[in-house]
């Protein structure tokens, strides 16, 4: 069988013109540029969950990466034209060869944009979480939880120091984590990566530990004193309005408003991922519940990701 002459060999006598080149794509016109993510931290802190995060995200994930195969994944990030954004874990799953991590990332680093995120959380987060779950910690069963989360800390400190970014995740659920992640990480973000906690609280019931600002409105006229309102909570129209008509009420919540949303931006830059604002009265029923609503309002209209939780309100 004569085998066919290609359609594109020109005719003789025929100046041959140059083909056009298709146009190359332009790095800044990509929809993502090169990027790897590397998710480490305490066991129980939420990786796996942040990982998801990643995923949802359009991010190439792997969980558990042998460190010494980092170097060939971002190398393999670098050159595919589908593969760009990528996102893996690396913890004490991996033993004695965690150590070498830091050089590892010193080299990649300089093949393509890495950041480091490093999850953590309290101990007795950590505990109650393994408690809940029924799961070993990975370091093995020889020893106690809380032991082997100690071990775990002294083994990451030198990885801690090089992380971009360190996420407490003792304050988050898991649909917070996400979100967080999600804020953080999503492209032209609006650089407000925060969530603001405004919690109120009843003194008589004691000050919330996680609280990280605490703002005293005892000084306001107590409802609890009209007849009428003491049933009722600071969320109902008729005891915001009574809180709201003294003037006292209306400065401070304005004056507070402004100085956190001064603060707020301080805060990010610093790296703190969430703020704990409490507000507390007598017991926690009415002006404490109305200015935490009142805030966080003024806080979500600024921008910022908001949740209000009453503590001590009657359900």
């Amino acid at each position: 069988m004569a085998l066919r002459k290609s359609s594109g060999s020109r005719k003789r006598g025929k100046p041959l013109r140059p083909r056009k080149k298709a146009p190359q794509a332009i790095v800044h016109d990509a929809p993502h540029a090169p990027e790897l993510v590397i998710v480490t931290g305490m066991s129980g802190s939420g990786k796996a969950s942040v990982l998801k995060a990643f995923e949802d995200l359009g991010y190439y994930c792997v969980d558990n990466l042998p460190v010494e195969l980092i170097p060939r994944f971002a190398e393999m990030a670098l050159r595919s034209s589908e593969i760009r954004r990528t996102a893996l874990v690396v913890d004490v799953r991996e033993g004695s060869k965690l150590e070498q991590l830091p050089g590892i990332l010193k080299a990649v680093r300089r093949m393509i944009p890495t950041k480091v995120a490093f999850l953590e959380a309290s101990d007795a987060v950590l505990l109650r979480r393994f408690s809940e779950t029924r799961r070993p910690h990975p370091l093995g069963t020889d020893s106690p939880v809380n032991a082997s989360l100690k071990t775990e800390r002294r083994h990451l400190a030198n990885i801690r120091a090089l992380a971009d970014i360190v996420i407490d995740t003792s304050k988050f659920n898991v649909h917070e984590l996400r979100a967080h992640i999600t804020e953080r990480f999503r492209e032209q973000a609006s650089g407000k990566n925060i969530l603001v906690s405004c919690v109120s609280f009843g003194y008589r019931h004691g000050v919330p530990e996680e609280a990280d600002l605490v703002f005293d409105v005892r000084f306001l006229p107590n409802p609890h004193f009209v007849p009428e309102f003491r049933p009722l909570t600071g969320r109902h129209p008729r005891v915001a309005k009574y809180i709201r008509s003294f003037p006292q009420t209306q400065e401070f919540i304005l004056r507070i408003s402004d100085l956190l949303v001064y603060l707020l931006p301080h805060y990010i830059r610093e790296g703190k991922s969430y703020l704990t604002i409490s507000f507390g009265c007598t017991g926690g029923q009415h002006r404490s519940v109305m200015i935490a609503e009142e805030v966080g309002k003024r806080l979500h209209k600024a921008g910022y990701r908001v949740k209000v939780v009453h503590r001590d309100m009657p359900k």
